[in-house]
């Protein structure tokens, strides 16, 4: 009986033993959480998953309000009509699977300091009934990379008149509008006015991309609508040019060009107010509009001024070169939530998608140093210029690099084939060389049996 008791106490012994090994290893699993499945959370998270968590050092979750990715930039491509979002989104539960890390659906409502722990809200389905609660999530290192929304500053009627593009969902709302402006055009034979608010990148774009999707109406029933007699596109500019921040020449080329497509350029146009038909300007001229859009500005979400982080006045999260938050080391945020030095220009590093990516990279090998309690390096901004597509065939804009030791103007399809080849590198970074060359080849052949617009 008295070895009996021994055995058992041995075994006892040994139980808690593994238990209090499995529960040290579980302490040793450095947790990291990243907040934001766009362009750069979503590549880091992969980046991670594929080489780091197998090592058994780490643990990755990514949480994202919503269930698809899809890069930000073709967004003025699926309000126009010209792409099928459905071929191009990616399902985050998918990518987690493929990549070993895991997927919290849910919206980020809080921050714990001291308890280390984020606050998600809860998941409801169509009909409004909970799938899943509001709850926390413990980490480590947390990285903020829940990009940018709209910036209205304030001017009467737009948030409530002028529908923005930040969202799948918003480009989709809008695409249907256009649909169904335009047939409600053809039938009574009258005109439609589009108005786009914002002379950037995202404004002019998306000018061009309805132009063109306007000239292929025609061969889909729409018969009586003229797409350059009925259709106004105008795109109205508070700054002296458009694309204001990239070099006059590709500002004046990108002018000339939207001209020929006969697209209104309205500059030093100050919008006063956006009316549910017209847009107002402060020198008291208004333009017509059945639909208008506001790409004029962007800024943080709202949730990020209520963490208790230090942000600037457009609501981004305040860090060092090292990407951390200047109160907190173990609190990293980039992307367009991110105000980040960039010395070489007395600035912040330009909310761009070539931004995120380089610093997902740098984020990638700035976490592997924190695990190995070394110092970080600092993060060095490279510009690499600019690309704005104005259509399936044409684009322009400036190319930098060390290579070139200067900035170099292009234009036409070569510009085309550079700026499609961004939307390729991100598409490498997350399922590799060979899986992207054979996604490329499927949606060429699927555009091949499929309208050029999306009609329903």
């Amino acid at each position: 009986m008295s070895n009996d008791l021994d055995g058992d106490v041995n075994q006892s012994t040994q139980t808690n033993t593994e238990a209090q090994t499995l529960t040290d290893n579980a302490a040793a699993v450095h947790r990291i959480v990243i907040v934001g499945g766009g362009a750069g959370g979503l590549e880091l998270a992969t980046a991670l998953g594929d080489k780091l968590v197998k090592s058994g050092r780490i643990s990755v979750v990514l949480v994202d309000r919503s269930s698809t990715h899809i890069w930000k930039p073709l967004l003025h491509e699926v309000a126009a009509g010209s792409m099928d979002a459905n071929s191009h989104q990616l399902e985050y539960a998918a990518q987690a699977r493929w990549h070993r890390f895991v997927y919290q659906p849910g919206e980020l409502q809080g921050l714990d300091r001291a308890r280390q722990t984020i606050t998600i809200g809860s998941l409801n389905d169509d009909d409004g009934v909970e799938l899943l609660p509001r709850r926390e999530i413990p980490y480590d290192t947390l990285v903020l990379s829940i990009g940018s929304v709209t910036n209205f500053f304030n001017v009467p009627g737009a948030e409530k008149n002028a529908i923005s593009i930040d969202t799948m969902h918003q480009a989709e709302h809008f695409r249907r509008r256009m649909i169904g402006l335009c047939v409600r055009a053809d039938q009574a034979q009258s005109k439609l006015n589009i108005a786009i608010i914002g002379g950037g990148a995202t404004g002019v774009e998306l000018s061009a991309e309805l132009r063109n999707t306007a000239e292929i109406l025609g061969a889909y029933g729409l018969h009586h609508l003229d797409p350059h007699r009925d259709i106004r596109i105008s795109v109205i500019e508070a700054a002296p040019r458009i694309l204001s921040a990239l070099p006059e020449r590709v500002s004046s080329k990108t002018t000339e060009l939207l001209n020929h497509m006969e697209i209104d350029v309205l500059i030093d146009a100050k919008v006063s107010e956006v009316q549910e038909h017209a847009v107002m300007l402060a020198n008291g001229d208004s333009v017509p509009a059945d639909l208008t859009v506001w790409a004029a500005g962007i800024r943080a979400p709202q949730i990020l001024s209520e963490l208790g982080l230090p942000v600037n006045r457009l609501g981004q999260v305040v860090v060092t070169q090292s990407l951390q938050t200047e109160i907190d080391p173990n609190i990293f945020a980039f992307g367009d939530c991110a105000a980040c030095p960039w010395p070489e220009k007395n600035s912040t590093v330009p909310p761009r998608a070539q931004a995120a990516h380089q610093q997902a990279s740098f984020l990638f090998h700035a976490i592997k140093k924190r695990l190995d309690n070394e110092e970080l390096p600092l993060f060095q901004y490279r510009d690499l210029g600019s690309l704005v597509s104005l259509g399936r065939f044409d684009a322009v804009g400036n190319l930098m690099g060390p290579l070139l030791g200067r900035a170099m103007f292009i234009e036409g399809v070569l510009a085309r084939l550079l700026y499609i080849s961004l939307y390729r590198m991100h598409l490498v970074a997350l399922h590799g060389v060979i899986r992207t060359c054979a996604d490329t080849m499927a949606h060429w052949l699927r555009r091949k049996t499929s309208p050029r617009v999306k009609l329903h």
